[in-house]
């Protein structure tokens, strides 16, 4: 799609019930990118960007030990705890507030439970192809200043271990920022050639004259930087800065 904003030249928007859905009974998933029942051949990926999955898993339930390899995987919890094992002998519990990585490179098990029996675990799953095969796995997790967000945007993950957030073997960045309503404020792209894909957590959105709603997506290339305002109280996005090459 075109658009006349000076700021957006391409993009495509993605909204919340256009997503493939999937009901597990104990899991409930969206897949805003093509995923394991759901494929749609025109929504593939977004550049690197492989998955976004928006789940929700049922007390006491969860994934039991599966393999990754050569990918870099984000969990981002929204709400409950979410307990990690994997066969790199880690053993933790993230929860709203932290962020976790893995780089699966030469292989890696892992298992994800909600181990809560009265609440809910809600969290995203996020794929983003590396641009190194065969790494070393690793596995980090950070809890984030919640206030470091209001009212801007907060480096949540990056392609530097010394910088804000975690890192990941791609030249990405990753924002998530919770807003007054009428709070506007825009992104200027780190790197020439990336594009952005942005994910409304929560709330309503108007991004480079664009309107977005809960749970929508809008993947933007071929521009510098965009303009955001949020235009309801609380509202909260996550962006991700990704190469549309892979």
């Amino acid at each position: 799609m075109e658009n006349n904003n000076e700021q957006i030249n391409k993009y495509v928007l993605h909204k919340a019930a256009t997503r493939g859905h999937a009901n597990h009974g104990w899991l409930e998933s969206y897949h805003t990118f093509s995923f394991a029942n759901y494929h749609n051949p025109e929504r593939m990926n977004f550049g690197v960007l492989r998955v976004l999955n928006d789940d929700r898993v049922s007390e006491g339930m969860g994934f039991g030990k599966h393999p990754h390899d050569n990918m870099e995987i984000i969990s981002i919890p929204l709400d409950g705890d979410l307990e990690h094992q994997d066969s790199m002998g880690n053993v933790t519990v993230i929860k709203n507030g932290d962020i976790q990585v893995m780089s699966a490179g030469t292989g890696i098990f892992h298992s994800e439970y909600n181990k809560n029996k009265d609440q809910l675990v809600k969290f995203l799953q996020i794929w983003v192809y590396p641009n190194q095969k065969n790494v070393t796995p690793r596995y980090d997790q950070i809890t984030l200043n919640l206030e470091d967000r209001h009212n801007k945007l907060q480096q949540i993950l990056s392609p530097n271990s010394e910088d804000e957030g975690v890192w990941i073997y791609q030249d990405a960045w990753f924002h998530i920022g919770k807003f007054d309503k009428d709070f506007s404020t825009s992104y200027r792209l780190k790197k020439k050639g990336n594009g952005v894909y942005a994910f409304v957590l929560n709330g309503d959105f108007t991004i480079g004259g664009i309107e977005l709603n809960h749970r929508d997506g809008l993947g933007i290339w071929d521009t510098n930087s965009f303009s955001i305002q949020a235009n309801s109280e609380g509202a909260e996005i996550l962006l991700m800065e990704v190469p549309m090459q892979l």
